[in-house]
This record gives structure tokens, sequence and C-alpha cells, in this order.
């Protein structure tokens, strides 16, 4: 078992947690993504995703970074980290994407990758006026997008006629330094998702759940067939809540819940696309943060948090996109109290690796 990455959500939509809290005031801005990331990469986190809506899909009355023009910013004002910023394709032409994100691999030196969604949230289209597709369709108008993408970013002079885009004559120069082209993430519980993930990801993102269907979701993973020679790697999303004890933990995520509970979800319930698998299945972990959350379980004592972080290493996850609230004081928690176990951890399973050969 080697040891994970950990990465961080930037709060884009103003928390990550609770809308209202306490302790931490709602801010979308990119002065807070900033000094955000830049405590991140002090703290030792090594990636870090914007999410991408163009408005507010918790309340639409609601500030709302802009995930593409705060990554170019961010991959300057950072040294280290990984950037991923998630896109829609139903928002950008291919060619101009793939420019785009050459540049900001420029910027960055290579740190950049994105996240490919094929959109969930109606209202931000069909207020834009922007077609939005059934579910399935959305698929397949993503795997041409990201053909061409890739191939754009090859170097090469791509000549490309499909369904959705016709590419004539056109190369880009430079060539991206992220060898072969920037990372590609994608994630999603459908088929047409897991699908696509199999033929054009480098790393799939699970939503948080329970150690055991992670793993049955991963062995389900590796028996599709791959359109490229590299292994697909695995990252999953998950809300920690870490204490000295179990108990203090669950009294800290009980009081998180009331504050969840307080804030008005209609807006994004009325918005998701009833086809969307992802949120069927969320209902059934309800809890704190997005994407999973709290289902994960990364909630308990420091060791206990450690533990289950160092389990879901063993089945797979290599990379763990992480939410905190209040986020900075958190994050710098997990940072001094979790990472260093979760190295214990992985020093003590590779000793006994080596015993057992």
């Amino acid at each position: 078992m080697s040891e994970p990455r950990y990465g961080i959500w930037i709060p884009v939509y103003g928390n990550c947690g609770a809308m209202n809290h306490p302790l931490e005031p709602r801010d979308a801005s990119y002065s807070r993504a900033k000094n955000l990331i830049q405590l991140a990469e002090q703290c030792g986190f090594t990636t870090t995703l914007i999410a991408e809506h163009i408005i507010n899909p918790r309340n639409q009355e609601l500030d709302q970074l802009e995930t593409w023009t705060a990554a170019a910013a961010l991959a300057e004002a950072t040294n280290s980290i990984e950037i991923i910023a998630a896109v829609k394709p139903l928002l950008f032409h291919p060619a101009v994407l793939a420019k785009m994100a050459l540049g900001i691999d420029a910027i960055s030196g290579g740190r950049f990758a994105i996240n490919l969604v094929s959109a969930w949230f109606k209202p931000e289209m069909e207020k834009a006026g922007i077609a939005f597709p059934p579910h399935d369709q959305r698929y397949q108008y993503s795997q041409e997008w990201i053909k061409v993408v890739k191939a754009l970013w090859s170097g090469e002079r791509v000549n490309f006629q499909g369904k959705y885009f016709q590419i004539n004559d056109l190369s880009f120069l430079p060539q991206s330094i992220a060898y072969p082209h920037p990372r590609v993430y994608l994630g999603g519980e459908s088929e047409p998702a897991q699908a696509l993930a199999a033929q054009a990801a480098d790393v799939f993102f699970l939503n948080g759940r329970p150690l055991e269907v992670v793993q049955q979701a991963i062995a389900q993973f590796t028996k599709q067939p791959r359109s490229h020679l590299q292994p697909l790697k695995f990252a999953m999303s998950a809300f920690v809540i870490a204490r000295a004890t179990d108990e203090e933990a669950q009294e800290e995520f009980a009081t998180l819940k009331a504050l969840v509970a307080q804030d008005d979800r209609s807006q994004l319930l009325k918005g998701v696309d009833s086809e969307v698998v992802m949120f069927k299945n969320m209902a059934k972990y309800p809890g704190v943060g997005s994407n999973g959350g709290t289902a994960a379980g990364l909630v308990g004592s420091y060791d206990t948090v450690a533990t289950k972080i160092a389990e879901f290493s063993r089945v797979g996850i290599s990379t763990f996109m992480l939410q905190f609230q209040p986020f900075t004081t958190e994050m710098q928690r997990f940072s001094e109290e979790i990472i260093p176990r979760v190295r214990a951890l992985t020093v003590v399973s590779e000793q006994l690796s080596v015993i057992s050969v």
C-alpha cells in the first residue's frame, strides 16, 4: 500500500457543508479560494478540485465562483499542487476548451487536469438557452467531445468528422507540458458514465460510500476493457470530521447535520435531472457534504479516521478529495493529526508485505 494523495474541494458554492455556519461565513470569492489553496499546499495537500456551475445550484441568488478563470489564476498563485478544473462539455466547444486547458497547463508548469462532467443541473443550461439533451445523449456528446480535446492536445494536425463536431486541419502549439496530455478525471454512477470513464479517463472519481461499496465498485471497474494501456486509478470524495475521540467527532457530526438540515435545498432538488443516478444513490446516505460526503465514514477519532483512510487505500483509492467545515481549521487539523498517522500505517503495511514475501 502506497501513501495516498490528498486534495481539497474549493468551496465554489460558498461552503462545502452547512451554508450557514456560525464559524464560517459563506464566501465563494476567488480571494478565499486563493488563500485556501495556498494553505493546502503548505499543509501537504497535492491536488484540488474546482467544481463547475455558472449559477449556484444550492441557491440561485447566491454567489458562485467561476471555474476556469479561477483555475488560471490559481495556477499562477501556487507552486506544486495539481489544479483540476471541472468542465461541462455543453458549455464549451472542444477546440476552445482544449486551447484554454493548454494555456493553464503552461501557466502551471504541467500541474493542470480536467474533471469531465456531463451536467446534471438543468436550470443553468435552460436559463442560458443552452440545449440540455437527455442523460444518455449527453454522454454520447461527451464521448465525442473528449476525443476531439485529446486529439488537439496531442499537438498533431487534427481532422475529425463526428456527429456533433467537425474539425478540419487544426493543430495547437505549444503542446502540453503534462505528458502525454493533462490528466482526465471522470465520475458518475450510471452505465454510460462508467463506460466513458473506461474509455477516456485516467482517474475515476467515486462519490463517498462505505468501504464495502467502494471495494465492489472498484472490482467492477477493473473488469471493464480499457482503450489504452495505463490502468485506471481511483479517487474518492469525502467529508472529514476528526477529533481526539470518537465521541467528540460524533458530537460535531450531529451539530453539522443540524445546521445542514436548516439549509433550503428545494432549488437544488428541483433542478436535478431525474435521470441522474448519482442523486438517487446519494439519498441512501444522508449526512454532511456533497458527492457522498460523510458516507465514506471518515468521522471519528484521529486513529479511527486514519485507519479508515488506510483501508480505502488498500482496496484501491489513491486520491482522497476532501471537504471540511470550518474549512481552514479542520484542514490544518487533518494535516497535523491524520496525514502522519496514515503515513505510519503505510510504512507498517509495506514492512508486513516485505516480510510476507
